[in-house]
C-alpha cells in the first residue's frame, strides 16, 4: 500500500481557525488495483480523511462565527449611511444570502473535484486549479496562473484586514486617550503599535496564538453587547434618517457591507476538518445556521447604530459612543481584541507568500533570516499604508469592493460553470444563468465599489 498525505489549508480571508491545528489527510491508494468511473462513484472524499483532532458541528459553527463577526460589523452602522434605512435592511439580507450561496457553490465544487480527482481535500486555490486543469480544454493551460490569481486576492485581501486592523486599533486608543486629556494624532498611535503588532506577529505557530484568540473572542462578545446597550436607547423616529441615501453612495454601502461578509476563506478548511462534514450543509446545516445569525447580527447593529447617530455616524460604531467610563472601556476592549487578533490574521498571507519566497532562496544565510525579514516588510507595508490612508470607512470600504467582492461573488460563481461544464449546469442550464448574474452583480460591485472607495479617500487625505 501506497500512503499520499494531503495537507489542509488553514484558512483564507477572515479569521484564521486558531483551535484547528494544520492536520494532514491521509489518502490510501493500491496501485494494483486500477481507478475506474466505478471507483470514483464509491470514493466519498471524508472517509479519506485521517484527522487526529475533527471538530464537532458546535466547535464549528463557533469557528464559523468568529470567521465572519470581525471589524467589519462594527462599521455597519456606517454602511447604513451610505444606503439608507430600507435599502441597507434588505440590501445586507440580500448580501447574506448571496455570499452564504457561493460559499455552498465552493464546497459543492470542492467535493466533485475530490471524487473527480480523488483528493481527500481541497484549499480554495486548489479548487480553481482542479476546476480549470479539468474543465474547457482551452482553459486548462491557465490553471496554475488562475490558482496564482487565487493566492494574490487572497494575501490582498488579509493585508487589507491587517490595515484595518492597525488603523481601528489605533483609531480607538485616540479617542479612549481624549477621556484622559491626552490628545495625539493618529499617526503617533500607529507608530506605537508597531513594535507590539511586530512582536506579537513574529509568532510562527497558531498553538501559541490560540489563549491570545480566545481572550480575544471574550472581549469581542463583551464589546457587542455594550455597544447594543447604548444604541437601543432613547431611539429616534425612523423618519429621522434616511430610507435611501443616493445612488452616489450606494457602492460605498457594497464595499462595506461585502467586507463585513467576506468569510469565505474560512469554509472549506471549516468543513475539510468537521468529523461529520455532511452536516455542514443543507438547509439546517451549520453553515446556513452560522450565516444566519451573522446576517441577523449585522442587519441589527446596522440598523440600530444609524438610527440612533443617523448622519453623524462613525467609521467604527465604537467611536460614537459616549465619553463615559463604560463607553471609553469598550473602545479600549475592543482595540485590545482587534490588536490581539491581528497575528492571527497575519498568518494567512504569510503562509501563503513565504513558502514561495523561501523557494527562491539559495543561501543558508538567506534561508536563516529570510523568514523574519518577510514578516517584518509585510507588516511594515499595513503599517504604511494605514499611516498614508489614515481613512477606516474609506479602506474597509476599498478593501471589500476590490478584494472581497471578487473571492466572495465572482470567482465561486466561475469555478461551478466550469467544474460542471457543459452538461451538468441543470435543466435549460439554469446554473450557467445564475452564476452569470451573480458574476455580473459581483463586477459592478468590484469597479463602482472600488472607484467610488478611491474618491472617498483621495477627497478625504
Amino acid at each position: 500500500m501506497n500512503d499520499e498525505k494531503q495537507p489542509l489549508l488553514t484558512t483564507g480571508p477572515g479569521v484564521p481557525i486558531d483551535n484547528v491545528e494544520v492536520q494532514a489527510v491521509e489518502l490510501v491508494n493500491d496501485p494494483s488495483v486500477p481507478k475506474t468511473e466505478k471507483d470514483k462513484s464509491e470514493y466519498h472524499p471524508a472517509a479519506e480523511r485521517c484527522l487526529e483532532h475533527p471538530t464537532s458541528n458546535f466547535d464549528t459553527l463557533i469557528h464559523l462565527l468568529k470567521g465572519n463577526i470581525g471589524t467589519g460589523i462594527l462599521a455597519m452602522p456606517d454602511a447604513f449611511k451610505n444606503s439608507g434605512l430600507i435599502i441597507g435592511v434588505f440590501g445586507t439580507l440580500f448580501m447574506g444570502m448571496i455570499c452564504t450561496h457561493c460559499m455552498h457553490i465552493l464546497v459543492q465544487c470542492s467535493h466533485q473535484l475530490c471524487i473527480r480527482n480523488q483528493r481527500p481535500a481541497l484549499s480554495f486555490s486548489e479548487v480553481v486549479e482542479d476546476a480549470i486543469a479539468t474543465g474547457p480544454i482551452p482553459l486548462r493551460p491557465y490553471a496554475k496562473t488562475m490558482k496564482a490569481i487565487i493566492n494574490i486576492f487572497l494575501v490582498i485581501t488579509q493585508l487589507g484586514f491587517c490595515c484595518v486592523y492597525f488603523l481601528f486599533v489605533a483609531t480607538n486608543l485616540q479617542d479612549s486617550m481624549h477621556f484622559f486629556h491626552i490628545n495625539l494624532n493618529v499617526h503617533t498611535y500607529l507608530a506605537l503599535l508597531l513594535p507590539p503588532i511586530l512582536a506579537l506577529a513574529m509568532l510562527k505557530n497558531l498553538k501559541y496564538l490560540t489563549p491570545v484568540s480566545l481572550i480575544a473572542s471574550i472581549m469581542t462578545a463583551w464589546g457587542l453587547v455594550v455597544t447594543f446597550y447604548y444604541i437601543l436607547q432613547d431611539l429616534p423616529p425612523t423618519s429621522s434618517v434616511k430610507a435611501f441615501a443616493s445612488w452616489h453612495q450606494l457602492p460605498l454601502y457594497f464595499g462595506t457591507a461585502i467586507y463585513a461578509f467576506e468569510g469565505i476563506g474560512v469554509i472549506l478548511p471549516l468543513e475539510n476538518n468537521m468529523k461529520t462534514p455532511d452536516d455542514f450543509g443543507g438547509w439546517t446545516g451549520v453553515l446556513n445556521t452560522g450565516m444566519v445569525i451573522v446576517a441577523a447580527l449585522y442587519t441589527a447593529i446596522g440598523f440600530f447604530g444609524y438610527l440612533k447617530y443617523g448622519e453623524h455616524v462613525l467609521g467604527s460604531i465604537t467611536l460614537n459612543l459616549p465619553n463615559d467610563l463604560l463607553a471609553q472601556s469598550v473602545r479600549a476592549v475592543m482595540a485590545a481584541s482587534i490588536f490581539l487578533s491581528y497575528g492571527l490574521q497575519f498568518y494567512v498571507p504569510m503562509n501563503i507568500v513565504w513558502p514561495y519566497i523561501k523557494s527562491k532562496l539559495t543561501s543558508e544565510n538567506a534561508l536563516k533570516h529570510g523568514e523574519a525579514l518577510t514578516r517584518f516588510t509585510l507588516i511594515s507595508l499595513t503599517f504604511s499604508a494605514a499611516a498614508l490612508i489614515p481613512n477606516l470607512s474609506g479602506i474597509i470600504s476599498l478593501v471589500g469592493a476590490f478584494s472581497s467582492s471578487a473571492l466572495a461573488l465572482i470567482f465561486p460563481p466561475f469555478i461551478e460553470i466550469i467544474t460542471f461544464w457543459p452538461d451538468q449546469l441543470g435543466k435549460y442550464n439554469w446554473k450557467l444563468w445564475k452564476d452569470i448574474a451573480i458574476i455580473v452583480f459581483g463586477i459592478t460591485g468590484f469597479a463602482f465599489g472600488t472607484y467610488a472607495s478611491l474618491e472617498n479617500i483621495l477627497q478625504h487625505t
